[in-house]
């Protein structure tokens, strides 16, 4: 007994047997064409259970067949297959209806297989098209078969409220995905609000989030709104969720699990209407394993878990991106610049530790330093030998703890700063930076005099009395083994 009947249309012949036979194998019936017109005909008189459709065919564009396709039969699946590897391909094919998006190369067995589920479930809602022109202002580039399964993933989440918990290594583009979320989701009209949990001091955290009323703590002078009332109706995107101390992971799960929130220092919960896309290059299960990173937490973040291939994985992405990466340069004002095939071949072999950030600060570097309007293979292995070697002396200054006070903290606080951009803290932050550099500094000290508190209150010039308070107030681990 036949599973029904698919009506398929590629103008590349050789396609077209494959597919055919594919599906008779798996129990389809199999009418196939080479143009639109006839696909359209044979929808029009009513055959056929479902559509797998090419995109691009000698007289009209396959995606342009899917709304005429909704309107005259809203009931018939439409798989779409296609050779423009984009993620706006993807999109708009998802978009305009299709049940799935296939880029070519495919799975023949997995295209097979979800025809046999199409004919189970129903297609897609239709959303509202794009027009031609933002194809320019998506972030991803690529179309490597890793950027295709990225494409395919985001399409689908598009239009929905999911949460998504986005890894990969640090700069592949993780914000990047969680913009093309929220701008072409239904919440685009609202706010996108992006916090970095690794560069907020952990005692800052919940004010950051949830804001905070007057009076709240000894700085706190005025009412301060956080990123989920900033973010209110549209995006809330945690980057380094990693790095978010246990206590805000409690309060965070709460919000997830009521949907509301209570400010610092306040007494009515306020409804949270924000998605929540986090973030993080850790291994999460790794840290729930070890007991950092609440279980039932993670697993309301990772509803639906988006992975972002490193740089390496993707070397054929190179040339689209250097490409953008010059064009984006030459219109913010720098010198016009070309890449010879060498050039590119070099930077195809690359290892890109740094990943697309890396290539994308390569470039610019590339572009400044290059007298020539053509960048030559030997400029780019120049400066990549010095950009390697400048990336292993900063990495071996940051894991240097030497040097005063004051140049440590003056490199934390210009971090911190940089990373929250254009935003500015909330009110009360001199009180809470100086209550933050307490726990850390009474906790090493503690720990480095085997808790003798005499000892300890004596280094840091401080009464005995003075210090106990402290450990009490700030909730420190009291230290045992040494009787006073």
């Amino acid at each position: 007994m036949s599973k029904g009947v698919i009506l398929l249309a590629d103008d590349d012949r050789s396609i077209r047997t494959v597919l055919t036979h594919a599906f008779m194998r798996a129990g389809f019936e199999v009418k196939a064409t080479g143009n639109a017109s006839t696909l359209w005909r044979w929808v029009s008189e009513g055959l056929g259970n479902i559509v797998v459709t090419d995109v691009v065919m000698p007289d009209e564009n396959g995606l342009d067949l899917l709304p005429k396709i909704r309107r005259a039969r809203p009931e018939l699946r439409v798989i779409v297959i296609s050779g423009q590897n984009t993620l706006m391909t993807a999109i708009r094919a998802t978009e305009r209806g299709a049940f799935e998006y296939f880029p070519k190369p495919f799975d023949i067995r997995e295209l097979v297989n979800v025809a046999e589920r199409a004919i189970q479930e129903p297609a897609n809602v239709t959303q509202p098209e794009r027009s031609d022109n933002e194809e320019d202002r998506l972030p991803l580039k690529g179309r490597s078969a890793a950027m295709q399964d990225v494409y395919r993933m985001l399409a689908r989440l598009m239009g929905t409220d999911l949460t998504v918990l986005i890894t990969g290594e640090s700069g592949v583009g993780k914000e990047l995905a969680a913009r093309v979320l929220h701008d072409f989701g239904p919440r685009k009209r609202s706010p996108f609000v992006a916090i970095n949990m690794a560069a907020i001091p952990r005692e800052l955290i919940e004010s950051e989030l949830f804001g905070h009323e007057r009076g709240a703590f000894t700085g706190a002078t005025a009412r301060s709104a956080g990123r989920f009332e900033q973010a209110e109706g549209g995006t809330l995107f945690l980057d380094e969720i990693g790095d978010m101390p246990h206590e805000a992971q409690t309060r965070l799960l709460r919000v997830l699990q009521q949907g509301e929130y209570v400010p610092v220092g306040g007494a009515s919960p306020i409804k949270a209407n924000v998605r929540i896309v986090s973030a993080t290059h850790r291994d999460l299960r790794e840290s729930v394993r070890q007991g950092e990173f609440r279980e039932d937490l993670f697993y309301r973040l990772n509803v639906v878990p988006l992975r972002l291939p490193a740089l390496r994985e993707r070397v054929e992405d190179i040339p689209e991106l250097v490409n953008h990466f010059l064009q984006k340069s030459e219109g913010e004002g720098l010198p016009r610049r070309l890449m010879s095939n060498g050039a590119m071949e070099a930077l195809r072999k690359h290892n890109w530790p740094g990943n697309v950030r890396e290539l994308e600060n390569l470039i610019r570097r590339l572009i400044v330093m290059t007298a020539d309007e053509t960048i030559s293979a030997d400029s780019v292995l120049e400066i990549l030998s010095e950009y390697s070697q400048g990336t292993e002396q900063k990495d071996a200054a940051d894991q240097n703890i030497s040097g005063s006070l004051d140049q440590l903290m003056d490199r934390f606080m210009e971090r911190y700063f940089q990373e929250l951009g254009q935003d500015l803290p909330s009110a009360g932050l001199y009180t809470r930076i100086i209550e933050q550099i307490e726990i850390p500094l009474l906790t090493h000290m503690l720990s480095a005099v085997n808790g003798n508190q005499v000892k300890a209150a004596e280094i840091l010039g401080i009464n005995r009395n003075t210090l106990r308070k402290k450990i009490k107030t700030l909730g420190l681990p009291v230290i045992k083994g040494v009787v006073e």
